[in-house]
C-alpha cells in the first residue's frame, strides 16, 4: 500500500507523523507524497482558527485522493471527533491515543474489512523516533500532558494527564537515533518541564538530561519549550559542564506583566521569570533565551501591554514568537469579558515584533567575530544552512561544505534570521 502524512501543528504533531511514518514503513508500505491508498493526517487544535485549517485540509485531501482512505488523529480529532465525522471527508478518527493502531486500520478499510478498534491504556503512548530523510537532526518525544490548565490552553483537554517516556527507553531511542547517523536531538513534549513527575520512582528532566548527556557525549542535546519553574540552581550546576548540551533555552513566558499571567493561570511572575532567566545566563554565560508572547489576552490594557514590551527588554531574549490571542471555544478565556479588537491584537502583535527584531539583532551582532562548530543541514539560496550550539541559523558559504560533516566557522554578517559564517580552514 502507499501512505500519505499531513501534519498540522507542533513538534510533537511533527514527532508523532515521522513516528507513523516509520510505521508504515516498517509494515512493508511506501511513503508516497501523492497518489497515496491511505492519507493520515495529524491534527491541532490550538486555537479556533487551528480548527477551520484542519477542516480545509480535510477537503484538499478529499479532493487531492478521492478514491484513498482518509485518517484523521491528533488533538482536534480527540476533542472534536463529532465535527471530523461531520465533514464527510474522513473515513477513521483515531484521536492522541493508541495512534500506532491507526496503520492497520487504514490497512483493514483500504482492503475492505473492519479492524478492532483499540482500547485506551491510558499510559504513555510509546511511538519510535523518526528520523527524517536527510536530516541530521530528530525529534525525541519524552512526554505528553499537561497538569497546568492555563486559562487559554485547551491542550490538557486533549491531551489529558502528564506521561512520561521511561528513561531506559528515552536512552534506547537516542542511542538508536545516533546509530542511525543523528547528530543533534531535539528533545520534545507538550510539558517537558514536568517529565517523569508521573513515574516511580519519580525523576525530573533534570535527571534525564543528566543520564543522556552523559552516557551520548558525541550527540548534541537541544530542549523543546519549557515552564521557566524548571530552572532553578540543580538544573544549572548539574548540567553547566555538558559541552553537548545546547545552549539555546525556550522558556515559555506568555506576558510579561503580572496582572495578565495571573489571568492566563500562569504560575509565575515576571520577577520569578526574570530570575530564571539571570540564573541561566550565570551558568551558561553566552546561552540563548528565546521565548514565546500572546498580545491581547482578554483584558489586556495598553499598561499592561507597555509592562510587557518593556519586560522583553530587560530580559534579552534571543527571539520572541508573538501570537495575537485567539480564543478558543472550551477554555477559561474565551468566556472573559474584555475580549478585544482583532485590530487592536493585530498592532500589538506588530509592535511586539518590532521589539522583537531589534532584540534579536542585537543578541546575533554579540557573536559576530566569534568562531563556532556547526552542522552543514541543507541548502539554502546560494549559501548552506547550519546550526550550532544556539538558538539561531548559520548560514556557511564556500564550496567546501558537505551536509552532516561538521565544521569550524567565522561568523561575519548578520543575515536573515541568523549569522553568516565563512569556514576557518
Amino acid at each position: 500500500m502507499k501512505f500519505a502524512f499531513f501534519t498540522l501543528g507542533c513538534k510533537v504533531n511533527l514527532f508523532e507523523t515521522q513516528a507513523l511514518s516509520q510505521l508504515a514503513a516498517e509494515r512493508g508500505h511506501e511513503i508516497v507524497d501523492s497518489g497515496a491508498d491511505a492519507v493520515i493526517i495529524n491534527t491541532c487544535t490550538v486555537t479556533s482558527v487551528s480548527d477551520h485549517k484542519n477542516i480545509r485540509a480535510f477537503h484538499r485531501l478529499r479532493r487531492d485522493n478521492p478514491r484513498a482512505v482518509i485518517a484523521a488523529c491528533g488533538c482536534f480529532a480527540q476533542i472534536d471527533p463529532e465535527r471530523v465525522q461531520a465533514t464527510g471527508e474522513v473515513d477513521i478518527v483515531c484521536g492522541t491515543q493508541d495512534r500506532a493502531q491507526i496503520i492497520e486500520r487504514c490497512e483493514a478499510a483500504v482492503q475492505g474489512r473492519e479492524a478492532a478498534l483499540p482500547q485506551g491504556s491510558g499510559g504513555y503512548e510509546s511511538l519510535p523516533a523518526g528520523i527524517p530523510q536527510g536530516r541530521t537532526r530528530a525529534l525525541l518525544k519524552i512526554e505528553d500532558g499537561c497538569n497546568n490548565f492555563c486559562t487559554y490552553c485547551i491542550i490538557p483537554y486533549a491531551r489529558g494527564r502528564v506521561r512520561s517516556l521511561p528513561p531506559e527507553q528515552a536512552l534506547a531511542e537516542a542511542r538508536r537515533l545516533g546509530a542511525a547517523g543523528v547528530h543533534e536531538i531535539v528533545l520534545t513534549g507538550i510539558e517537558i518541564a514536568s517529565y517523569g513527575r508521573d513515574l516511580a520512582p519519580r525523576l525530573t528532566l533534570t535527571d534525564l538530561l543528566e543520564q543522556l548527556l552523559g552516557a551520548l557525549p558525541d550527540i548534541r542535546f537541544r530542549l523543546g519549550s519549557l515552564d521557566p519553574r524548571i530552572i532553578d540552581e540543580a538544573f544549572c550546576e548539574r548540567l553547566r559542564g555538558f559541552d553537548n548540551l545546547a545552549l539555546h533555552f525556550h522558556l515559555s513566558m506568555q506576558s510579561g506583566c503580572d496582572s495578565v499571567l495571573e489571568r492566563m493561570g500562569r504560575r509565575y511572575t515576571s520577577a520569578e521569570f526574570h530570575a530564571c532567566c539571570e540564573r541561566l545566563r550565570r551558568a551558561f554565560p553566552d546561552c540563548s533565551i528565546t521565548t514565546d508572547l500572546i498580545v491581547g489576552f482578554p483584558g489586556e490594557t495598553e499598561e499592561e501591554f507597555e509592562t510587557t514590551l518593556r519586560f522583553l527588554e530587560k530580559c534579552a531574549f534571543a527571539s520572541v514568537h508573538v501570537f495575537p490571542y485567539s480564543p478558543r471555544e472550551g477554555t477559561k478565556a474565551a468566556d472573559m469579558p474584555g475580549q478585544l479588537d482583532k485590530t487592536v491584537k493585530t498592532e500589538r502583535a506588530e509592535r511586539a515584533k518590532r521589539v522583537a527584531v531589534v532584540l534579536s539583532e542585537n543578541c546575533r551582532r554579540g557573536f559576530i567575530g566569534r568562531e563556532l562548530e556547526v552542522l552543514p543541514e541543507h541548502p539554502a539560496g546560494g549559501v548552506w544552512a547550519a546550526h550550532g550550539r544556539y538558538g539561531f541559523p548559520i548560514y556557511i558559504e564556500g564550496e567546501q561544505v558537505h551536509k552532516n560533516q561538521p565544521r569550524r566557522v567565522r561568523l561575519t554578517t548578520l543575515y536573515k534570521d541568523g549569522l553568516k559564517g565563512e569556514i576557518v580552514e
